[in-house]
């Protein structure tokens, strides 16, 4: 879940932080403010885009890979046989596969947050001319630990939102593998809808609170 997912996690983050960087420049550099662009970029990051994005994109790979697994189980009659030999499927199946993700996207997070930055740094040093050192100096005045924490309580929301779409899509299959398909497509649905509306719930609550 975390290494295969490492990739496609880092580039997406890395880029996110060189578009908002892009975005934010334009718009700060008629009033002489560029420097901002770094407490744009790390606090976007390191709040929302970050762990939203890396939940995102762990769904729609891993999640989808939960539900096929427990659904292909389930249809090929691999879950009553867990069954006959005395094994709870969900002790079986399904706990592992939350501590590993609630584990993981944490850590996960943590790298998309430092490659966010570092795509908004690199924008800032070579197009807008910026020392590197001064936009760290920028960027660590302007994170609180507060922000970083927040990031990382809403992805081990997200991690068990996941798993839990994830593993209630595979064991509800029904209908063969046309049925595996269907239950892999609403997961993957669901649990982008159901990470954005915690995220939405989180940031509203954390936004009254810090």
């Amino acid at each position: 879940m975390g290494v295969g997912s490492l990739p496609v996690v880092g580039t997406i983050s890395f880029f996110t932080g060189l578009i908002l960087a892009m975005q934010s420049a334009q718009q700060l550099e008629p009033f002489g403010a560029v420097i901002y662009v770094a407490d744009l970029v790390g606090v976007a990051i390191t709040r929302e885009l970050g762990p939203l994005l890396t939940a995102i994109l762990v769904a729609g790979r891993c999640g989808s890979a939960i539900t096929a697994e427990i659904g292909s189980m389930k249809v090929s009659e691999e879950l009553d046989a867990l069954a006959t030999m005395a094994l709870n499927p969900v002790a079986f199946l399904v706990v592992p596969r939350t501590l590993a993700m609630m584990i993981m996207l944490p850590c996960l997070t943590v790298m998309s947050d430092f490659l966010g930055i570092l795509g908004g740094a690199l924008l800032a040093v070579t197009t807008l001319k910026l020392p590197f050192i001064a936009y760290y100096n920028e960027t660590v005045t302007a994170l609180v630990m507060a922000d970083i924490l927040t990031g990382l309580f809403k992805s081990l929301v997200f991690g068990f939102i996941i798993v839990m779409i994830g593993a209630y899509q595979g064991f509800n299959v029904q209908g063969g593998a046309e049925g595996v398909g269907k239950s892999t497509t609403s997961s993957v649905v669901s649990s982008i809808f159901l990470i954005i509306l915690a995220d939405l719930v989180f940031t509203a609550l954390f936004y009254s609170t810090f």
